[in-house]
């Protein structure tokens, strides 16, 4: 049986899905948070509606949402909400977008729900319960070298600037890996690792809205997630690093050749 919690993100998930579904290809106001972020009154509306389903029924619960976003709580529970995860996407009518939203106790994600519903596809995870996909039992892929790899990514708001840096991250992989993809979706893209259609994922500048509901199910479904480094993964660090946990390491001492910081060297 799962837990209240997971009920209580599953239902909101479904719900501003329908927001989503409903917007798609129709939002009337697009504002820049930068000349290539972008929120829509859709983005607004759906996090409205599940930060006001989770203060009705966790009301002691802090909540940290993209486009109202607050410093990391000092302790308690706390819920990270991407309302419309693949804003980009949506804006251009392309139904590659999510609804995201994980829980965290004592700074360990413990739930974890990301709604497509373009394609009707409910991904989600409880600790130590498993991953499921629209109630069946999710597990990442058996792939086990990068060069037998498909491998998925994205690149930050600062690309502009930074781009040869960024660049350097893709080349390495590409000259190694079967392919590479982009989505423009960093939840689904963990999701897609955790369901066996990637084998692993890279990305900088992630913030904790994006990666932490898809990060427990990728490691409930048998994958790894980590740091870069191979260190433990924290939703605020800058860099995350998600596999399938066979060819974690190789990706492990590829993104260790590569410069740290656009200071760094390839920029």
């Amino acid at each position: 049986m799962a837990s209240p919690e997971l009920d209580t993100a599953r239902a909101l998930a479904r719900q501003a899905g329908d927001l989503l579904r409903d917007g798609l290809g129709r939002a009337t106001t697009v504002d820049r948070k930068s000349p290539i972020n972008l929120v829509t009154e859709i983005d607004h509306a759906a996090e409205k509606l599940v930060i006001a389903g989770l203060s009705a029924r966790f009301p002691d619960h802090h909540v940290v949402a993209e486009e109202s976003a607050t410093e990391r709580p000092a302790a308690g529970p706390c819920w990270y909400i991407d309302p419309l995860d693949g804003t980009t996407n949506f804006v251009h009518g392309l139904p590659h977008c999510c609804v995201s939203i994980a829980l965290a106790r004592h700074g360990r994600i413990d739930v974890g729900v990301v709604y497509d519903p373009f394609r009707d596809e409910l991904f989600e995870a409880e600790r130590g319960r498993g991953a499921r996909l629209n109630g069946a039992a999710l597990e990442v892929s058996a792939t086990r070298s990068i060069a037998d790899s498909l491998l998925v990514t994205g690149f930050p708001y600062d690309r502009r600037d930074h781009l040869p840096f960024y660049m350097s991250y893709m080349e390495a992989f590409m000259m190694r890996a079967r392919d590479i993809r982009r989505f423009g979706s960093a939840a689904l893209d963990l999701c897609y690792v955790a369901a066996g259609r990637f084998d692993g994922f890279w990305e900088w500048k992630l913030q904790p809205w994006d990666t932490a509901a898809g990060c427990i199910i990728v490691e409930e479904a048998g994958g790894r997630v980590s740091d870069f480094d191979g260190g433990e993964y924290d939703p605020w660090l800058p860099r995350i690093l998600a596999t399938n946990g066979r060819v974690h390491g190789e990706a492990v001492e590829v993104l260790g050749g590569l410069p740290s910081s656009p200071d760094a060297g390839g920029a």
